[in-house]
């Protein structure tokens, strides 16, 4: 049977349509861009109100601020010994790969090596030989931990405060060094406690380290520690002592704790996530701390009189100046 031809009207309208889509106004609509995919590992418990937790409420943050720009997958609670295994089954799905803690640094670096087109981030990372796909963000907790040890000092009423840190690294060890130099510029006749676990997450552990402090005299804690707080809590609560809390300001959330160091933990894992979605994202060493303002750095005294603040701003002035020297980490 032969076709019947195209009356005008149809032909007129069927080289039109032919026009428009090589033109491509008729071509499906650009689709948006593909979220930025971040993997992100916190080695401890995302709720240890700690370390761990400021990462995880940083993770949260960016993704109620970036919405569909990023997509996360999360890997939380694993031993030292099985990171390097998290590390590459994240870096092989992912755009950029955190490591929520310090612990994490000897692993990243290892991994970074084998995926080159994969950006990696340390939260708590420090100086180390550079790699154009690794970025070490230092929260400088030592800086952080001197204001803390001036406050525990200023808290004090037995005039003796404590620290008790996880894993004996160079970072932890300057933390604890520096509360106790914070502690001795305010009272020179402080006394001051120091040990170390040997685990972040050990509350046994924890809790007998607290338990000697106390029954030397300390009143005033401060820790490096994830799960193992809870054993510091324990203690503290049983003998009526003190903490001076870290990582996140939760004044008037728990009688315990008079007082909060900032470390800003969060803010570096939502400063890397927004980095990579921006297209902004560099490698290398990057000094945090109290240069970078309050959110990165800073200490706060629940109900601190006048007198106690303009002490604690006057000492991060001096340590921004020089003034005070402290230990790097």
């Amino acid at each position: 049977m032969k076709a019947l031809p195209l009356s005008r009207r149809k032909l007129s309208l069927a080289v039109l349509a032919a026009a428009l889509l090589a033109a491509g106004a008729l071509a499906p609509r650009a689709r948006a861009a593909d979220p930025v995919a971040v993997g992100i590992l916190i080695p401890g418990s995302k709720s240890d109100k700690g370390w761990m937790e400021s990462g995880y409420d940083g993770l949260m943050a960016a993704q109620k601020e970036l919405g569909p720009q990023v997509k996360v997958q999360m890997i939380e609670n694993i031993n030292y010994a099985d990171m390097e295994q998290a590390l590459t089954n994240l870096a092989g799905k992912n755009k950029l790969v955190i490591g929520v803690g310090g612990q994490t640094q000897a692993a990243v670096l290892k991994v970074a090596k084998r995926f080159p087109n994969t950006k990696f981030s340390i939260v708590g990372g420090n100086k180390s030989d550079e790699m154009a796909n690794v970025a070490g963000y230092d929260v400088k907790q030592a800086e952080i931990a001197f204001v803390a040890g001036a406050a525990a000092a200023m808290l004090s009423k037995n005039g003796a405060v404590s620290y008790v840190g996880g894993m004996e690294i160079p970072s932890i060890v300057n933390a604890g060094k520096e509360f106790g130099n914070g502690a001795k510029y305010v009272n020179p006749k402080i006394k001051y406690f120091e040990n170390y676990t040997g685990d972040f997450d050990n509350v046994a552990k924890s809790k007998e380290a607290t338990l000697a402090a106390i029954a030397q005299g300390a009143d005033v804690h401060y820790h490096i520690l994830n799960l193992g707080l809870r054993g510091m809590e324990q203690a503290a609560k049983e003998k009526g002592t003190k903490i001076v809390g870290s990582y996140t300001d939760r004044c008037g959330s728990d009688p315990l704790y008079p007082a909060y160091s900032i470390t800003g933990v969060g803010y570096q894992v939502q400063y890397a996530i927004k980095e990579a979605v921006g297209g902004t994202w560099k490698a290398g060493y990057k000094p945090f701390g109290l240069a970078m303002g309050p959110a990165a750095s800073d200490m706060v005294v629940c109900g601190a009189t006048p007198e106690m603040k303009s002490k604690l701003d006057q000492i991060k002035k001096d340590i921004l100046s020089g003034k005070i020297k402290v230990l790097e980490g």
